[in-house]
């Protein structure tokens, strides 16, 4: 060969890059490979236009037409803003919300902090049952304190045996109890995360000029775990300000936002959902309020350390122990309690609505000889849609972890709608937009099966996007560069490298799905009633021992899933919080 062959060919090269062009990654080489992640990006705008874009737009349509003319107009937004009616349902939801994430910090920071700053026996289990009370169904927290508090509860007529009167559960009390003792695990788990990294150099300076632990913790320590705090918190005040069957079930007449939304659907079921559709704007306005809040609070100031010295886990010794001991076991004695209520009257003797004296098996023949297909609806629907959430997550994350240009800087922010429209806003959107042509799945199990898709799906395609961050693409240029050819080269390479956190972040995706009712309450029909929705229906209709029995399949199922998460993939806060 010429020289000047060896030179054209030695300038047309990158060094080091097996015969790329000079800047060119290998990634970004193969027209093949550009071609499949292309489709792959077309996809995830397809998905978001379908069904999250076209239902949204609809409910944001009927909140601007007339109820009799169909005509644009202000009258609902009137309508809302001069009824008391309205407005005092909106300030419940903010109320609740706001106590629900104040109690959640003031029991989710201490119990962090005694678990990773101080040695507390059994902190391993603490952990695991907080996070079994924070993944079950929240309606079951709320039964489960009507059984205990409620006008004929066992804890309230033990009470009342020795003269103490406690206040009525039903209304704000319950409703802020029942979601404090089962969100506060979003704060400890993130502040347990944060409490863990600070450089131990800055608290043990504070102390060296004098100030008390106390001082210490409140002008050094806190500041800098701010962001996680908030964190949590913003996922607190959000998961309260959409919950559904909380209120639902133990609210009474107590109104908010989500129970109101529903209330306006279906009494406006025959008619153009005006009402219930300025509702669910309302309520989404609020999420995305509170979200830009949270990040302008965290981007306020500076919060990161060296990370020199990370913090050690010291020895407490007589009274001081006790109390931390205490406070921590209390804390998650509290939230788990309801747990042991539904499993204790789940084997309880029933007739009917009835509980006898003894226990039996009556309310699990109930549950599988009378509604076996709701049992299997609840199975079959949440695979299926896990199945979608793992397959097009783990590809959306990849064009998003892997590829930067417009058109994914344009998908990534769309793909998180779902963390902000609630439950029961979904549902009324695709009630209403599917209803007709030139999609009609109203009725069916196809539209279950797509909201628990939708709403788990931004979670997956996070989740896929964080593991890839932590794989060098070197890996996959290797592989194309060796003659691989791009979808082999994923699969192969890539995808076994993201196995484990794809699988435990389908486990806990297939979790929340089973357990899914602010949505699915406003989609099923008789045929594609699901066990959440079977639970709140007996619930209602007095049928204790049947809702138990349900709710513990359920629990036993969250349990069962959490294990093999923690024991097999290691990754059990990273994804429950994601979840």
């Amino acid at each position: 060969m010429s020289q000047a062959a060896e030179t054209r060919r030695g300038t047309a090269t990158a060094p080091g890059n097996s015969g790329l062009p000079a800047g060119r990654s290998s990634l970004q080489h193969p027209g093949r490979r550009a071609d499949f992640w292309t489709l792959v990006i077309f996809a995830g705008f397809a998905i978001v236009v379908v069904f999250l874009i076209y239902p949204l737009f609809d409910i944001f349509r009927y909140s601007f037409l007339d109820k009799t003319t169909k005509a644009f107009s202000m009258s609902n937004w009137k309508e809302f803003f001069s009824k008391m009616y309205y407005l005092r349902a909106f300030w419940h939801s903010i109320v609740i919300a706001l106590l629900t994430t104040f109690f959640s910090i003031v029991l989710g920071i201490p119990l962090a902090f005694f678990t990773t700053r101080y040695r507390i026996r059994g902190t391993n289990l603490l952990t695991t049952l907080s996070v079994l009370a924070l993944l079950s169904p929240t309606f079951i927290g709320a039964y489960s304190w009507i059984t205990m508090l409620g006008r004929n509860g066992f804890l309230r007529l033990m009470f009342q045996s020795i003269g103490i009167n406690l206040p009525p559960i039903y209304g704000p009390l319950g409703i802020v109890l029942a979601d404090t003792l089962q969100y506060y695990p979003f704060i400890s788990l993130m502040t347990a995360g944060a409490l863990m990294t600070i450089d131990r150099s800055l608290e043990e300076a504070s102390e060296n000029l004098g100030a008390r632990s106390v001082r210490t913790f409140f002008d050094i320590t806190l500041p800098m775990i701010i962001p996680s705090v908030t964190g949590g918190a913003l996922i607190v005040f959000m998961m309260s300000l959409s919950n559904f069957g909380t209120p639902m079930i133990i609210g009474g007449n107590y109104l908010v936002l989500p129970t109101l939304a529903y209330n306006l659907y279906t009494s406006e079921i025959s008619e153009t959902p005006g009402m219930a559709s300025t509702v669910s704007i309302i309520l989404m306005l609020c999420a995305s309020v509170v979200i830009v809040l949270q990040q302008w609070m965290s981007s306020r100031r500076k919060y990161a350390s060296m990370l020199v010295n990370r913090p050690i886990v010291k020895q407490l010794k007589g009274i001081k122990s006790v109390v931390a001991h205490f406070v921590c076991y209390l804390i998650v004695f509290l939230s788990t309690l309801p747990l042991a209520v539904i499993v204790y009257y789940s084997f309880r003797k029933t007739s009917g609505p009835v509980f006898k004296s003894g226990f039996g098996l009556d309310s699990y023949r109930q549950i599988f000889f009378d509604v076996p297909k709701t049992v299997m609806n609840s199975f079959l629907y949440s695979l299926i849609a896990v199945l979608l959430i793992a397959s097009v997550g783990t590809l959306l994350g990849f064009v998003i972890a892997r590829k930067r240009n417009a058109a994914v800087r344009a998908l990534d922010p769309l793909l998180m709608i779902p963390y902000m429209v609630p439950g029961t806003v979904l549902g009324i959107g695709f009630i209403v937009a599917f209803n007709r042509p030139p999609i009609i799945l109203a009725g069916t199990a196809t539209i279950i099966i797509l909201t628990y898709f939708i709403r788990r799906l931004p979670y997956s395609v996070r989740s896929a996007a964080s593991i890839l961050k932590q794989i060098d693409p070197a890996l996959e240029e290797a592989g194309i560069n060796l003659g691989s050819p791009p979808g082999r080269t994923f699969r192969t390479i890539t995808l076994p490298l993201m196995q484990g956190g794809i699988i435990s972040g389908a486990i806990m995706s297939w979790v929340t799905s089973m357990n899914e009712l602010s949505a699915s309450i406003l989609l099923y029909v008789g045929k594609t009633m699901t066990m959440p929705i079977k639970i709140y229906l007996s619930v209602a209709d007095g049928y204790f021992g049947t809702a138990s029995a349900m709710s513990t399949i359920l629990l036993v199922v969250t349990g069962v899933a959490m294990f093999i998460v923690n024991k097999y993939f290691n990754r059990g806060s990273e994804t429950f919080i994601a979840a």
